[in-house]
């Protein structure tokens, strides 16, 4: 797919990497673990750790897609203010 199929996509061009990135820089393991309990982000949490997690388990992915998607919109709503 490319970025004509998808214009409204907000998660286009992010890799999962770079959004658990910038997960952990806005709320810290401790938080992103209290946000969404999975033990890779409240045991010994590391980038490493939970990109393996991550990638096989589709439920936890979703779910920190979906967070990472809200915090996107909350600092675009923060900026336009």
């Amino acid at each position: 797919m490319n970025a004509t199929t998808q214009p409204d996509n907000p998660l286009h061009g992010i890799t999962l990497e770079m959004l658990l990135n910038e997960l952990v820089r806005c709320y810290g393991w401790d938080d992103l673990g209290r946000q969404i309990d999975i033990r890779c982000f409240t045991h010994e949490p590391s980038i490493a750790s939970s990109l393996k997690f991550l990638r096989r388990t589709p439920w936890a992915r979703q779910q920190v897609e979906s967070l990472y998607i809200r915090m996107r919109r909350r600092q675009q709503q923060q900026a336009e203010n």
